[in-house]
């Protein structure tokens, strides 16, 4: 989800599945009074899904920003026909580590639930 589609998101007031890791971040002033303004604005959201929601939408568009790097194996053809090859740049290893990390915190709940 983009930043830009959050506000539409808290205004329909749908929940994702949240983790039970807390992590406590301390906020500039700026940034502090700013979501102390959302938490207003959208009074049906604990200035904790906003906050989570935030990071979850930056984390997004980072990953669409890291550079791609073309390597030199070819894995598929375009619908001409033209080769695209492997990103060999940091987005396959930000991928695989949030895979494995998610796999991880999956597990750590459900073991938690049962």
């Amino acid at each position: 989800m983009k930043i830009r589609e959050l506000a539409r998101h808290w205004e329909q007031n749908a929940k994702g599945r949240l983790t039970h890791n807390h992590i406590q971040i301390r906020l500039d002033f700026e940034s502090a009074a700013r979501l102390a303004a959302l938490s207003e604005m959208y009074p049906k959201r604990q200035p904790q899904e906003l906050l989570g929601e935030l990071i979850g939408a930056a984390l997004e568009e980072l990953e669409a920003s890291l550079p791609y790097v073309k390597g030199s194996q070819v894995v598929a053809t375009d619908e001409q026909g033209d080769p695209l090859y492997e990103d060999i740049g940091p987005t396959p290893r930000f991928l695989a580590l949030s895979r494995k990390y998610l796999k991880s915190l999956v597990q750590q709940q459900d073991s938690a639930s049962h």
